[in-house]
């Protein structure tokens, strides 16, 4: 691996992590939030340190290219030390300890928005703007928004696509990265920019819009304020951020795909984004008749609940509009199903995946197929297309790691003195990049009340989660770093 290289557009990174933290300084300033904008000029100065010491030792010479070792070192040692950078004005300004401030920041790239602030609303609106942002910046991904904006990365580009994109397949829609990534990054402001409009025409102020725009889309979210959305009092906004939500669940490279072919058939012709717009919406007509009949809800109030929710915790967003922990015990298991579902392959929502579940169920009927005709030879498709093995066994690979991982994670907290009933959702949010969850982490509570330990391992679990597991176990592994080892 040539560690030049990594450390060379690592000081890129933190670079561009430098340059997000001046709209918030700005906004500090501006608004004499004096803690609040020495907090942000403290981070800044030690982004550009960061940067400096990394271009000392590294930097990108002309026939440089990234190689898959080098790919996901940028894309793993890159999102960590973002992560660590971003908690600098949480503890910096004195609105946390570090341990917390190490959770938010975690919380917020990796897009989990679980958070351990009891009163968001006491904090400085550039604390707040920060928050929102590290959503919105981990939801695409740091190192794709970075390759739409930043210099030609080389041939070895598409290893840094693959090892921090989502989903069982990494597919380009144009001949260069660069222009992949800038097209994804594109589709991603449009649709904050449309998000933060709707928000805006119902109701919300132009600041709430904004950081309600940011988190919505980024499937991230934070929020401004201590209550649950329907504090708002606006069935509209819930409808309208139910609608986003589920836009953000698709993959932003189909949008891409229909943007450039003029026509959104693409859309309604992809096997994925079809079977999950059929399993969400079997679970909130369940959901809704459950609410009716268990709690006497009226109609509209309850599919309307039902709708929010199922949207929130299947794109894994997090948003609440009610104490969903209240709810009777049909709508929490179709609930904790949509988390661990989560939305499409390619989109900024979280969890396992639509696309790995429809290969995981084609996988068995084909085996199921194979036993009964062993002449035949067949293959697994999706959406038309013959995927290869390595594909199909690569999301059984996944489903067992993530049941693994959330074996192993409620195991450490049931040994922190959590019961195991609050560490199999908290484990099942966490990993899904929920946030919310029941009990302990429920609706309307989040890591703040996890023991110390608990929250450490939950920052590990949640790099695991946004990075599906396999680009951090690869740098966990020894022989990565072993300079005489190809790759």
């Amino acid at each position: 691996m040539n560690r030049r290289i990594v450390a060379g557009l690592l000081g890129y990174l933190t670079l561009a992590c430098g340059a997000a933290m001046i709209p918030p300084f700005i906004l500090a300033a501006t608004t004499e939030e004096f803690d609040g904008a020495a907090a942000f000029l403290l981070s800044i100065f030690l982004c550009l340190a960061t940067t400096f010491e990394l271009e000392r030792f590294g930097g990108l010479q002309g026939k440089d290219n990234v190689g898959i070792r080098e790919g996901i070192a940028i894309t793993g040692l890159g999102w960590l030390l973002i992560s660590i950078l971003g908690l600098v004005p949480y503890f910096a300004g004195g609105w946390l300890n570090f341990l917390d401030s190490l959770v938010e920041s975690f919380s917020g790239f990796s897009g989990t928005g679980a958070t351990v602030i009891n009163d968001v609303e006491i904090l400085p609106r550039s604390i707040l703007l920060w928050r929102s942002m590290s959503n919105w910046f981990g939801g695409l991904g740091i190192v794709v928004i970075f390759m739409a904006i930043a210099p030609q990365f080389g041939r070895g580009a598409m290893f840094i696509l693959k090892a921090e994109t989502t989903g069982p397949t990494k597919e380009r829609q144009m001949p260069r990265i660069r222009d992949n990534a800038k097209g994804l990054f594109m589709i991603y402001v449009a649709l904050t920019t449309l998000c933060a409009a709707a928000y805006f025409l119902c109701g919300l102020d132009v600041f709430t819009a904004i950081n309600h725009a940011m988190t919505t889309i980024a499937t991230g979210g934070f929020g401004v304020f201590n209550g649950t959305v329907n504090e708002y009092g606006n069935a509209y906004l819930e409808y309208c951020m139910a609608f986003f939500m589920i836009v953000s669940s698709g993959s932003f490279a189909m949008y891409l795909v229909a943007f450039r072919n003029g026509s959104v058939g693409v859309i309604f012709r992809n096997t994925e984004f079809r079977t999950y717009l059929i399993i969400i919406t079997v679970a909130a007509v369940v959901i809704a008749l459950d609410l009716a009949i268990e709690m006497h809800a009226p109609p509209e109030a309850a599919i309307r609940a039902s709708v929010f929710h199922v949207a929130s915790l299947s794109s894994t967003t997090g948003f609440v509009a009610h104490d969903f922990d209240k709810y009777p015990p049909i709508s929490k298991v179709f609930m904790m199903m949509m988390m661990f579902l989560g939305g499409c392959a390619g989109s900024t929502a979280g969890g396992l995946k639509v696309a790995r579940i429809i290969l995981l169920f084609k996988f068995v009927a084909l085996i199921v197929r194979q036993k009964l005709h062993p002449n035949v030879i067949s293959q697994v498709k999706l959406s038309g297309r013959a995927l290869d093995e390595d594909v199909v066994y690569g999301a059984a690979k996944f489903f067992f790691a993530v049941v693994v991982l959330d074996i192993l994670f409620a195991a450490v907290m049931m040994f922190d003195g959590i019961d195991f009933v609050n560490a199999i959702s908290v484990s099942v949010s966490t990993m899904a990049s929920v946030g919310p969850g029941f009990g302990i982490e429920g609706a309307t509570s989040g890591y703040n009340l996890l023991p110390s330990f608990s929250k450490l391992c939950a920052c590990g679990f949640m790099f695991l989660s946004r990075l599906e597991i396999f680009t951090v176990l690869a740098l966990l592994s020894p022989s990565f770093w072993h300079k005489s080892r190809n790759w």
